[in-house]
């Protein structure tokens, strides 16, 4: 977690596909090398990575610095604290978080380095509020509220939420606090997160992000 880095570009006019191309490569080196950086800061950071039936034999529980892939998404996901609430059922909940977003590979583009933390709200007055929908089949889709205040829509100016996001809603134990929530109640999940399940400029530019998130209900 390097130095502070602000993205600071203009929405992007032009369409993208994947079979794009970024400085000459195509999407399927891209995809490559993003494979390759993912796994680098897994051995760097020396992260035990287990399989969804080991976390299903584990009770859903991820021990310290273990990490579940999703092989769906491809998503990794290390709970520390499941909270003392109950898993979301059917309906529509709204979410605040407190995040911190770390490039984890280099991106010409923007001069970003691998480590370079992106973007973080952890100081902010305001909390990341999202409106999640939990469908019946188990679906979950959702959308930044408050966009005045978010930022991750006055960074990436979409109000959707990165799917990557939503894969621990599944497992998490959530509540509502009247009061200021003590920190140590509230869940909280450590993430990496593939370009395909996360921002709209880490699926443009083909680049993944560790997270570290909390989720409170409001």
């Amino acid at each position: 977690m390097k130095k502070l880095f602000y993205l600071s570009v203009l929405v992007y006019v032009l369409s993208f596909g994947l079979q794009s191309c970024n400085n000459g490569k195509t999407y399927a080196e891209q995809k490559e090398e993003e494979a390759d950086a993912i796994n680098k800061f897994i051995l760097e950071n020396d992260i035990k990575v287990i399989s969804e039936k080991e976390f299903i034999e584990n009770d859903t529980v991820t021990k310290e610095n273990e990490y579940v892939l999703f092989d769906k998404s491809g998503v990794y996901m290390n709970i520390q604290y499941r909270g003392d609430g109950e898993i979301l059922k059917e309906g529509r909940y709204t979410i605040s978080s407190r995040f911190m977003e770390v490039c984890i590979m280099d991106v010409a583009d923007f001069s970003i380095s691998a480590g370079d933390t992106l973007l973080y709200n952890t100081k902010s007055p305001y909390s990341e509020n999202f409106l999640v929908t939990v469908g019946s089949s188990g679906s979950y889709s959702a959308s930044f509220t408050d966009v005045a205040q978010s930022e991750m829509y006055l960074r990436y100016e979409t109000s959707a939420v990165p799917s990557g996001w939503l894969v621990p809603l599944a497992y998490l134990k959530l509540r509502s606090y009247i009061s200021a929530p003590p920190s140590e109640k509230i869940a909280r999940v450590k993430l990496i997160v593939p370009h395909s399940e996360g921002t709209y400029y880490a699926q443009r530019y083909v680049y993944p992000c560790y997270y570290e998130i909390t989720y409170d209900l409001n």
